[in-house]
């Protein structure tokens, strides 16, 4: 296999990857384009090395700024901006972490509260069901929530230290 034909691969892939993290495949594959890019990008290049439109070029870069994985850089004496990812994996795994943490997390943590388990008062099986989910829900997503906030504030060492006593 050549070096193109391995780079496709990986673009092809982390964009399949991608949905798994709540990033729609374009998105990846402009992402997967911009870490293995040894210069910065401009939008010109991402559409014609992907073959995709203009309006989705923009539109996935712009995603890619605010979830945080791609920034612009300015080259001097050039007037298009230019654009480069996050290179180092953990960054790129804990801005993934906070995304999706708030995006899927903190809804479903804000509506438990809303609903407030502890005020309802049980007066049959339905209930006392009903009472039973929503307090697992609350604890379970409440774990969560702390684990991911660890997991944002810790350095890379860390994590694979306490990952790699857990497989043993």
């Amino acid at each position: 296999m050549t070096l193109q034909e391995k780079k496709e691969k990986f673009i092809q892939s982390w964009g399949t990857l991608g949905s798994n993290w709540g990033i729609n495949r374009t998105m990846a594959q402009i992402h997967a384009l911009l870490l293995i890019s040894e210069k910065p990008l401009s939008a010109q290049d991402i559409k014609k090395e992907l073959q995709i439109s203009v309006g989705n070029t923009n539109m996935n870069i712009r995603a890619l700024i605010d979830w945080g994985l791609a920034h612009k850089e300015l080259i001097p004496g050039d007037r298009k901006e230019y654009f480069i990812a996050e290179k180092d994996m953990w960054e790129v795994v804990k801005r993934i972490i906070i995304q999706r943490k708030k995006k899927e997390l903190e809804p479903i943590i804000k509506m438990l509260e809303e609903i407030d388990a502890a005020d309802i008062e049980i007066k049959d099986k339905e209930t006392e069901e009903f009472v039973k989910v929503v307090k697992e829900l609350e604890l379970y997503s409440n774990k969560i929530d702390n684990t991911f906030d660890r997991l944002i504030k810790a350095d890379s060492n860390w994590f694979v230290g306490t990952f790699m006593r857990m497989i043993r």
